[in-house]
């Protein structure tokens, strides 16, 4: 099994300090909920929302949107569930793990992270992504577009350990930059997948897309 961690817990600073979680996008859907909705039409039966900025707000926003959630504590009840990170402040890192040992379990074989950042990746990316690890076992699928890489990123349980023993100072990124390799790298232009909505000009741009 491949669960998706989805991380939407930070502080949104550079946004204005609104949860990017609760940014609309369409007529219905929130960055969350697209996100969401994109893991579902994949085939991604396990999702984790790890939360903590405007987390009860995030829940609302979800329930209202249709989205039922399961209970966090309950290994086997396959669905969305949220997951809340009461450190968050510390780092990126902190909600990473926090999705990680929520979704962790002996029948996991590796893991699809993204962030709320990245509301746009297409269903078909995603496929892209979980296919290439079954043909490869790539320790790090990610998806490429000449120099950029984007999201969501596939990583292989033999990397988790490696995780948890990462330094909270500098986060996730040495140990995935550590085991990309071409047989990891999946080509596709999907602008959706590159697409990082960090400020109101990124958003507002994205609204006109």
């Amino acid at each position: 099994m491949i669960p998706a961690v989805i991380l939407a817990a930070g502080l949104s600073t550079r946004m204005g300090g609104r949860s990017k979680a609760l940014l609309e996008i369409g007529e219905r859907d929130t960055f969350l909920t697209r996100i969401i909705d994109a893991f579902r039409a994949a085939g991604v039966t396990e999702i984790a929302v790890v939360v903590g900025h405007e987390a009860d707000a995030v829940r609302a926003s979800l329930i209202d949107r249709g989205i039922r959630l399961q209970p966090v504590s309950d290994p086997h009840d396959r669905g969305v569930r949220l997951v809340v990170n009461p450190t968050y402040e510390s780092g990126q890192l902190s909600s990473l793990l926090a999705g990680l040992n929520a979704i962790d379990g002996p029948d996991v074989r590796a893991m699809l992270m993204t962030l709320v950042d990245v509301p746009a990746a297409s269903a078909s990316t995603i496929r892209r992504v979980v296919d290439r690890y079954v043909e490869t076992n790539a320790p790090i699928v990610r998806p490429v577009r000449g120099g950029e890489h984007g999201h969501p990123v596939l990583i292989d349980r033999r990397l988790f350990d490696e995780l948890r023993s990462a330094d909270p100072a500098v986060g996730a990124k040495p140990v995935i930059r550590a085991h990309v390799s071409p047989a990891g790298d999946v080509a596709v232009e999907d602008e959706g997948a590159f697409l990082d909505v960090d400020t109101p000009a990124d958003y507002q741009r994205l609204q006109r897309s």
